[in-house]
């Protein structure tokens, strides 16, 4: 069965650290261009970091900035999303999503949960308190 599947998350204090994965199954990452998104409860999804299918190119939205790490280890076929400085805004469900499409040069594009990807993970749940 192919699919991706995020963890890692959970309940963390403002200003805290956590780390999600995203693990691929059935399916080899080597050729995907990865991409986290999240959705906060009643808003719409959004696109939060991206990462080319060799690691070499990274993209973020101005809201995570300097805050959030994406990278890949694709040896253990996952990628992982470092966040920092936790804010109670950032509470939300995370996704990862997999395309072979090489967008990340574009933050336009790869952090747009619009367009189509070849995968979807189901999501882990992030929750910052204040």
């Amino acid at each position: 069965q192919l699919q991706l599947m995020e963890s890692g998350g959970g309940l963390v204090q403002s200003g805290g650290s956590l780390r999600l994965s995203c693990e691929a199954h059935g399916f080899t990452l080597d050729y995907l261009n990865m991409a986290w998104f999240r959705q906060a409860p009643g808003k719409e999804r959004e696109g939060v970091a991206c990462i080319s299918n060799r690691g070499d190119s990274t993209n973020y939205a101005d809201s995570v900035k300097g805050r959030f790490t994406i990278s890949r280890d694709n040896a253990k076929n996952t990628v992982y999303l470092e966040m920092n400085s936790l804010e109670p805004e950032d509470t939300a469900t995370y996704y990862c999503a997999a395309d072979f499409r090489d967008i990340t040069h574009s933050r336009t594009m790869c952090t747009n949960p619009h367009l189509r990807r070849d995968y979807w993970g189901g999501g882990t749940l992030v929750t910052v308190s204040s």
